[in-house]
């Protein structure tokens, strides 16, 4: 071989090597994430906590690359928790009081102890211990919780804990590899990987006319103690709460679900700032569109959800849509299925305005939409100061503080005033009173209080404790008319 031959090979060779190492970094190397320090003190948290309920990732899509999940798991395991929520039953024929409760998982959503779960792990609990990936062990108070949803967001006491930011749910793709990380059987810290098999997935499992399923499916094992735990993707963005698992056995058989990030974050955003969720509604009862209505209808595919009935009064028919209108979009975003636009609108608080394309008479139209409360109101409805029933009725309320809480080792709202010649004064109701049920429906906050006792149509019963006083008591009284 000549001299020349030989140093036009070992040019290619040298170019060859140095554009393997400039695509490796480009594509291949892990992308790290990097958490922001803050400095220790009470104040360092001001205004962190809103800025990271209200952010989500720029990115639209991330790719399975890298295989390897090292980085989301360091990233996800020290900030998902160890939930076990106890709940004091009965006392049977011996007069002794057990102890029932469940098990699950959360996710730490801030340093401050915000920690994001399921309703269902946490419902009715009374006593709710959080166990941190380091073995420390903490109290938590129930912020709120959503049914609907199967959302609940609670709080412990510390500082500087590893917590997670939010991704884009949006963004997920059918076959994106993800990450679940949770507490399975009370095995601590468990990652399991999978790939998203489909999302918007409804399967019926929270019940009730209000609920939202738009679940992420994954095949990602998940096990009972999941339950809250988090559904990651490959950089350790949070995507999803995991929620439930279809099973004969009772264990995993390849069919998980988690409640998307995006809708997650809007409902812990509500409950930390009002108690409760701002739900907006858009006054229709919907169904999806199949192949046939769409050729009668003149459409080239089934997707969309055809309105099925328009409430009177309601935000839709506010805006002029009528029973068979077919809705494509939702500020440009299509909804192909009914979950869609239930999630789509979970997202949103009532006084928020989309633009919403449907079809009706072979055309496609516009409208804009003024979206409504239960109530059709378009102002949400603000957190409950405890002073809504003093004039009526002659008492205050408000919350327990997280001492009380530990110490009575019930939830519920604390009569602050009882007014003399008012109707409650009559039973003898005295300031003090921990209400933790009206009228059978057991409550945990002072809006829970507000609303059972609005809502009662003329009788009211108040079930509840005294501090230090081991008995029920119950205070019944009629409401004027």
């Amino acid at each position: 071989m000549s001299m020349k031959k030989f140093v036009q090979l070992f040019s290619v060779a040298l170019m060859s090597a140095m554009l393997s190492v400039l695509l490796y970094r480009q594509f291949g190397e892990p992308r790290r994430v990097l958490w922001n320090t803050v400095d220790s003190g009470g104040a360092r948290y001001a205004g962190l906590v809103d800025k990271l309920f209200n952010a989500r990732s720029s990115s639209t899509f991330y790719s399975a690359a890298p295989t390897s999940f090292t980085i989301a798991a360091e990233v996800a395991t020290p900030a998902v928790v160890n939930i076990r929520a106890l709940l004091e039953t009965g006392g049977g024929i011996w007069g002794n009081a057990s102890l029932t409760g469940s098990s699950g998982s959360g996710v730490i959503m801030s340093p401050d102890g915000y920690i994001v779960t399921n309703h269902h792990v946490v419902e009715n609990s009374q006593d709710i211990k959080v166990t941190l990936s380091d073995k420390r062990e903490y109290l938590a108070e129930l912020v709120g919780s959503d049914p609907s949803t199967d959302i609940a967001l609670l709080k412990i006491d510390e500082f500087d804990l590893p917590f997670m930011l939010f991704g884009n749910s949006d963004s997920v793709r059918v076959g994106e590899w993800v990450l679940a990380v949770g507490n399975p059987f009370n095995l601590e810290s468990t990652v399991t990987a999978g790939i998203v098999s489909a999302k918007g997935r409804n399967i019926n499992i929270l019940g009730g006319v209000t609920s939202i399923e738009s679940f992420i499916q994954t095949d990602a094992a998940v096990n009972p103690g999941n339950s809250g735990g988090a559904l990651v993707n490959t950089i350790g963005e949070l995507i999803g709460i995991n929620t439930a698992i279809i099973t004969e056995s009772g264990s995993y058989e390849g069919y998980s679900f988690a409640v998307p990030s995006n809708l997650v974050q809007k409902v812990i955003r509500d409950l930390r700032e009002f108690g409760d969720v701002q739900r907006a509604f858009l006054g229709v009862n919907i169904e999806d569109l199949d192949s046939e209505m769409a050729r009668e209808m003149g459409l080239p595919n089934a997707d969309g959800v055809r309105v099925t009935r328009v409430n009177l009064n309601g935000a839709a028919a506010d805006a002029g849509l009528q029973s068979g209108d077919i809705i494509l979009a939702v500020n440009s975003a299509p909804t192909r299925r009914t979950p869609e636009l239930q999630e789509f609108v979970g997202r949103l608080r009532p006084g928020d305005r989309i633009l919403v394309e449907y079809w009706r008479d072979g055309k496609r139209n516009r409208t804009n939409i003024l979206l409504k409360d239960k109530n059709n109101t378009t102002g949400g409805a603000n957190k409950a100061s405890g002073n809504e029933l003093e004039k009526d009725l002659g008492f205050a309320l408000r919350e327990l503080s997280r001492e009380e809480k530990q110490r009575t080792r019930v939830q519920g709202a604390l009569v602050t005033s009882v007014r003399r010649g008012s109707i409650v004064f009559e039973t003898n109701m005295q300031p003090g009173f921990i209400i933790t049920s009206v009228n059978g429906n057991r409550i945990s906050s002072v809006p829970e209080a507000v609303d059972c006792v609005r809502n009662a149509y003329n009788h009211v019963v108040l079930d509840g404790y005294y501090e230090g006083e081991p008995d029920l008591y119950s205070y019944r009284f009629r409401k004027r008319r």
